[in-house]
């Protein structure tokens, strides 16, 4: 079938495999490989949609849990959809809904027919299915879809791993099967499989047959070590088409989302760079900095000197150390802009590596000159 979504590769590495393309969504084309920042409840936090262009995001998150709590599907229906909702012009995705019900362990029942479980805001009892999830998300409008899956925690069993990766497949038929905008609207299918090679494989391979428009990597970022973490991409995206958009979902931290070139995704998100801005927590070409200490009272230089977002060109260390000092809002604002920007134009210059052929370099010397820890920021 034809998808309202498509993708084209333009490039491949000679050095590393890595891939840039571009994402053809019907609010406009995006390169990849891209990180996309998260819209929670169809915002951005502390940025607005003009900041969002300033600083040349392409793909902006929305999550259907909480737009369907809050103001509910019927409202983003009437609004015309999330775009013109949040007026926001550029292409977005909603989530199935699913990571959001799953944290909820203590109250939710998981059966063949969906999840029940209940309303954070009022202890209502609630129902998603694959159907329902696929149905907000229409009323909702983003360009991508996710189907519904079920995010498992590790470890898990090996036969509970299977079990659930066998319904989130069958999950998967019935929601790519309940689009009711299918020349708008496209469909991701979600790997699953925990860290299994044959499930993970056999996952793929059956949503591959299902034609989705592309195929998001689940599972991972739920408490493996990184080399588990790693082991999990590869693994799933070693059976999926190389025509078709791949997507690793809420990967931020630097190594994390390098490694996800390395092997191959074009897509992430991750709420980490404004949940990180809020504590006074920067990523910088230098590594991470917590603007807060008082080693920064009297440092009149720029956050980040090869940083071109609005918070660097226009205020100092110093400013910034005040800001959170008296807990100013202003200071949340200007961390949340330089921490997204600093992610989006990572992979910019990731983009810029693959075209020169020096990927595996520039990842080695980014990694080299970030002095962060072991998880990335």
């Amino acid at each position: 079938m034809t998808h309202p979504v498509t993708f084209e590769i333009t490039h491949i590495c000679a050095q590393s495999g890595a891939r840039t393309g571009i994402l053809h969504t019907p609010h406009g084309d995006v390169e990849t490989p891209m990180f996309m920042p998260v819209g929670t409840q169809a915002t951005v936090k502390f940025l607005s949609p003009e900041e969002l262009y300033a600083m040349h995001a392409g793909v902006v998150l929305a999550n259907t849990y909480h737009l369907w709590l809050r103001p509910g599907k019927e409202v983003m229906k009437k609004a015309g959809g999330v775009h013109k909702f949040m007026n926001y012009k550029g292409p977005m995705l909603t989530d199935s809904g699913g990571f959001q019900v799953f944290s909820l362990a203590k109250t939710r029942q998981i059966t063949e027919e969906g999840v029940t479980f209940r309303n954070i805001l009022n202890g209502d009892r609630m129902f998603m299915s694959p159907e329902i999830s696929i149905h907000i998300q229409n009323c909702i409008g983003a360009d991508i879809m996710m189907s519904l899956d079920e995010c498992i925690p590790y470890p898990s069993s090996r036969e509970y791993t299977e079990q659930s990766m066998l319904r989130t497949l069958r999950w998967a038929e019935r929601g790519k099967q309940a689009n009711e905008r299918p020349d708008e609207q496209a469909v991701f299918g979600i790997v699953q499989g925990g860290d299994h090679e044959d499930l993970r494989h056999y996952c793929a391979e059956k949503l591959v047959e299902m034609d989705f428009a592309g195929y998001a990597v689940g599972g991972t970022s739920v408490g493996e070590d990184k080399e588990t973490f790693r082991r999990m991409v590869r693994m799933s995206t070693e059976k999926l088409p190389e025509e078709k958009p791949r997507y690793l979902m809420g990967v931020g931290a630097v190594n994390d989302l390098l490694d996800a070139v390395l092997y191959g995704i074009d897509m992430c998100d991750c709420v980490l760079p404004t949940r990180i801005a809020r504590h006074g927590t920067l990523m910088t070409s230098q590594g991470r900095l917590n603007i807060k200490k008082a080693a920064f009272a009297e440092d009149f230089t720029p956050l980040d000197p090869q940083c071109d977002c609005y918070c660097c060109q226009n205020y100092t260390r110093a400013y910034l150390h005040h800001l959170f000092r008296c807990d100013e809002g202003f200071g949340t604002r200007l961390a949340s802009i330089h921490n997204t920007r600093f992610l989006i134009r990572l992979m910019e210059e990731a983009r810029q590596a693959i075209k020169e052929d020096r990927f595996l370099d520039f990842k080695n010397e980014t990694l080299a000159s970030m002095k962060f820890d072991e998880r990335g920021f």
